[in-house]
């Protein structure tokens, strides 16, 4: 595997190696997350989170990679892989080379050997790789069945981003193969009836909704947090 030695911080959530340069009412909103995924999974047989959103620009990235270190904190074993094969992310995120990922892996091109990285002894990251003529295909595939199966062996917990449900079917593909998908909506941004849309596609297809993240709250609302289920804060 890969090594990352240097530590990650993201500006807008929760940093690996320190949380002193984080607002307080962010590293808690993290931390609720953590506290009710973990109560929603542990009747569960899988630990495989699917995090999406219903357009773009609404910070599902961001909640993938925060959620991911959240959980690594509590010395569980956590795996974030990049599953947003059209417009990936996570690599520029942490710091990390694209070239090869979870792309390469699912065609046979690579290992996961060669391309997990390593960011501290309990957080790994798996990249997208190289775009694929066929995302939808792939993330559906038998590949990404067997994929996830020996991974599970591996991880406490995986999350896994990917991409807005409202553009691409994608994210409804590859739900099915998990304990269920988190959707990721923006204040002021996200419309009723981009919801409306997005709640309705899961509902149709049969995908388990763990529940909904309210993001980009305004100052003022930082201590107020709501249902999970509903919205956080």
């Amino acid at each position: 595997m890969s090594q990352k030695k240097d530590m990650i911080h993201t500006p807008e959530g929760v940093s690996t190696d320190s949380e002193k340069s984080v607002p307080f009412a962010v590293v808690e909103s993290y931390k609720k997350i953590r506290t009710n995924l973990q109560f929603l999974l542990t009747p569960t047989p899988h630990k495989i989170v699917s995090i999406s959103s219903p357009i773009q620009a609404e910070g599902k990235s961001t909640t993938s990679v925060n959620t991911a270190i959240a959980f690594s904190q509590l010395g569980s074993k956590v795996l974030l892989i990049d599953a947003d094969l059209r417009k990936p992310t996570i690599y520029k995120k942490m710091r990390i080379s694209n070239s090869k990922g979870l792309s390469s892996v699912l065609v046979g091109f690579s290992t996961l050997e060669e391309t997990v990285s390593h960011i501290n002894p309990y957080l790994d990251v798996l990249v997208s790789g190289p775009t694929p003529p066929n995302p939808s295909e792939l993330l559906g595939s038998e590949n990404m069945s067997r994929l996830l199966e020996t991974l599970e062996e591996q991880y406490d917990y995986i999350f896994i981003d990917t991409p807005p449900v409202n553009i691409v079917s994608d994210a409804l593909v590859l739900a099915p193969k998990t304990s269920g998908i988190v959707l990721v909506i923006k204040s002021g941004s996200t419309t009723h009836e981009q919801l409306k849309k997005a709640l309705s596609s899961i509902e149709f297809t049969g995908v388990h909704l763990l529940g909904v993240i309210l993001n980009g709250t305004k100052e003022t609302a930082k201590k107020k947090y709501g249902k999970y289920g509903y919205a956080y804060e």
